[in-house]
């Protein structure tokens, strides 16, 4: 498979210039063509210990050792540039055949699409540098086509703010054939919780944040504000793309973040919090605002490599299954934290897997809210009649309800004509008869 990804990089390098193996992205479209950053840089400037390390990881490559990949990814300098990247990535996602499908174009247009051009817009702000603004464009019209392509091509999911920046990581490192495949196994196999109509399971994973905290540094914890970890959803949501603003920085934080297990941002998040300790105990407690607003924002300097390091010691010293509050518990057995918890599992999935695994994770959420917002009618309704019998009613109803939505398995896309139109007859009843006796 090693050779096949090969093909297809000197493919992309004949027809792009710009995703050249010899060249960095971020230098790409330069006058001369010869500037270079330190992500692509010749082999005689490696040290002997990088030499080391770029012969193993083509081993790995070659042998599609997932385990040697996923420790040489995870080690101090990752996987050190692009050229070895562009053979791992596809490997570390399981991606089979770099073919790309070009009849997307003649797909129905997805309902997000005008999303992405407004985001597409805002894109390759930080990197890559010194390019023409006719450079920048081509790029950005690449990346309009790779989200595109991926949306049409799976409708179901649900574009969402900040996954242009993800896309844009995978975009410049692998070239577009490469990219594409890769995009769609991402996006269906570890940010499907982020894709679905709402983004309650993406909240769910942010609970997770405390927890892990108050096992950590009990301290710590009980001085912030963390009731709603919402400070963490940027971060969290775009795999740190939309928040750091160097290169170097990002691709070797996505070796990383793509060979390590699903919930692995949520552990790093909880690392840079507990890095910044000290700073932290000095705000004042009663000034939730403030804290909420620092914690938002990455330290500067980074420190990627040690934060690395200590979101792998939280995560062994603190599994998801031994934190406290059942914490692990709430989260949905659909979800990617679950069910490609690591690389090895993900790479086994298929796209199709994917598919069935949003299917099931949007209807379970789809019930639970419907339950809450039926419990939350009951409360006003007890409230207003203040009637004891009503009230029976109205608890019998609501556990009717939990029941039929337990049992239907109805998701939105099965209830509502393209997701937006007039809900289903079995359930329209159901809201009917309700409203019938003053219950909803």
């Amino acid at each position: 498979m090693a050779s096949m990804f090969a093909a297809a990089r000197s493919s992309d390098d004949e027809k792009n210039p710009k995703f050249s193996t010899t060249a960095d992205p971020t230098a790409a479209h330069s006058p001369d063509n010869q500037s270079t950053t330190s992500d692509e840089k010749s082999t005689e400037s490696f040290s002997e210990a990088q030499s080391v390390k770029v012969t193993h990881i083509r081993e790995a490559c070659l042998k599609e050792d997932l385990d040697a990949l996923v420790e040489l990814s995870t080690t101090s300098g990752g996987l050190i540039q692009d050229e070895l990247r562009r053979d791992a990535w596809p490997l570390l996602l399981g991606c089979r055949s770099h073919l790309t499908d070009s009849s997307w174009s003649t797909l129905p247009p997805h309902r997000d699409e005008g999303q992405v051009n407004l985001d597409v817009n805002r894109s390759f702000v930080y990197y890559p540098k010194g390019e023409s603004e006719r450079q920048i464009n081509l790029r950005k019209e690449d990346l309009s086509d790779l989200i595109v392509q991926v949306l049409r091509q799976h409708p179901k999911l649900c574009y969402f703010q900040g996954y242009h920046d993800i896309v844009q990581v995978l975009l410049l490192v692998l070239g577009p054939e490469l990219a594409a495949p890769a995009v769609a196994r991402l996006s269906l196999l570890k940010l499907r919780d982020f894709m679905l109509p709402t983004l309650t399971a993406a909240v769910d994973q942010l609970h997770l944040i405390p927890p892990i905290l108050y096992a950590a540094d009990p301290e710590l914890c009980r001085h912030l504000p963390l009731n709603h970890p919402f400070f963490a959803l940027s971060a969290t949501l775009t795999l740190y793309a939309h928040n750091i603003e160097e290169y170097s920085d990002i691709a070797r934080l996505y070796d990383f973040l793509l060979a390590r297990e699903a919930v692995m941002p949520v552990y790093l998040f909880a690392a840079i919090i507990l890095a910044r300790k000290k700073e932290l105990l000095e705000m004042p407690a009663d000034e939730p605002e403030i804290i909420h607003i620092m914690l938002s924002k990455l330290p500067h300097p980074l420190h990627l490599e040690n934060l690395i390091f200590e979101a792998i010691s939280l995560y062994k010293r603190l599994p998801p299954q031994s934190l406290p509050f059942h914490a692990w518990n709430r989260i949905s057995r659909y979800s990617v934290l679950k069910t490609a918890k690591d690389c090895q599992a993900l790479t086994q999935q298929s796209l199709e897997d994917g598919e069935r695994l949003w299917e099931k994770h949007s209807s379970q959420v789809w019930r639970q809210e419907m339950i809450k917002k039926t419990a939350k009618q009951v409360k006003s309704n007890m409230w207003v009649y203040r009637r004891p019998a009503g009230a029976l009613g109205i608890a019998i109803a609501v556990g009717v309800f939990a029941l039929w939505l337990g049992r239907t398995g109805l998701v939105p896309l099965n209830l509502r004509d393209n997701g937006n139109g007039m809900i289903k007859d079995p359930f329209r009843r159901f809201l009917q008869l309700l409203s019938h006796f003053r219950l909803w």
